[in-house]
């Protein structure tokens, strides 16, 4: 099942040069890149890419993370998903952004085990998140500033298709073969 999946590299991971070495972890699995661009986001992609239906969500997970660290609070579940999706937003747009779109076997699933959970703390070494950062999402939230966690990844296929058509043009992806494609993808001798 060959699949597609958006990647973008946040201000942060750019800013700390961390793109060759993220980028290269992707190809040595064997997804290839079939887009790239670097993008400065402007309110409205931001607001597009995280969209209010995110408030809810994002202000019960905060609300858990809040309650675990036994932080007092008076803001409604709803107060706090838009104090985290706005600072989210503000967050992506301070530097530029490199928006890639990968393809493989499983590229959703695989991208994602590559980059960790979406804590950085909570990330195992061994994946993005885990090696190169450590922010926790509470303490983030807490400082009301959008989570330094270098990475977004579609969360699965459908999500994928959705941020694609959201970031890039049919005409800005490529297709091509690469190295992988024989070993991976066609059985090029009988067994």
């Amino acid at each position: 099942m060959i699949e597609q999946t958006l990647v973008l590299l946040k201000p942060d991971a750019v800013q700390r040069g961390l793109v060759g070495e993220i980028l290269s972890r992707f190809e040595r699995v064997g997804l290839k890149i079939v887009g790239m661009k670097l993008v400065q986001v402007d309110a409205e992609l931001a607001k597009k890419h995280y969209p209010d239906a995110l408030i809810p969500i994002v202000g019960g997970k905060t609300k858990k993370d809040w309650d675990a660290y036994g932080i007092k609070y008076t803001e409604s579940v709803e107060d706090i998903g838009k104090m985290i999706i706005n600072a989210t937003r503000k967050f992506i747009q301070q530097g530029p952004v490199i928006a890639v779109v990968l393809e493989g076997l499983h590229a959703p699933e695989i991208v994602r085990k590559l980059v960790g959970t979406t804590g950085p703390k909570d990330s195992p070494p061994g994946t993005i998140r885990g090696d190169f950062a450590h922010l926790s999402l509470g303490y983030a939230s807490t400082q009301k500033k959008g989570a330094a966690n270098l990475i977004h990844a579609s969360g699965n296929s459908e999500e994928a298709k959705k941020e694609i058509e959201l970031w890039f043009k049919k005409s800005e992806l490529f297709k091509y073969p690469s190295v992988h494609d024989v070993h991976v993808l066609y059985a090029p001798y009988d067994l």
